[in-house]
């Protein structure tokens, strides 16, 4: 489990737009990470 403060691991996906967007690309710019819990689930 990540804890507050802890970095993010490295990591690549895709945007809306189907552009891969890599975690080191944005090193430098303000970055909000939002995870959620699978849908459908009672979490």
């Amino acid at each position: 489990m990540v804890e507050v403060g802890e970095k993010a691991g490295a990591f690549c996906m895709n945007s809306s737009t189907e552009e891969e967007i890599c975690l080191k690309d944005l090193r430098g710019k303000w970055v909000v990470l939002f995870f959620y819990v699978k849908d459908g689930t009672s979490g």
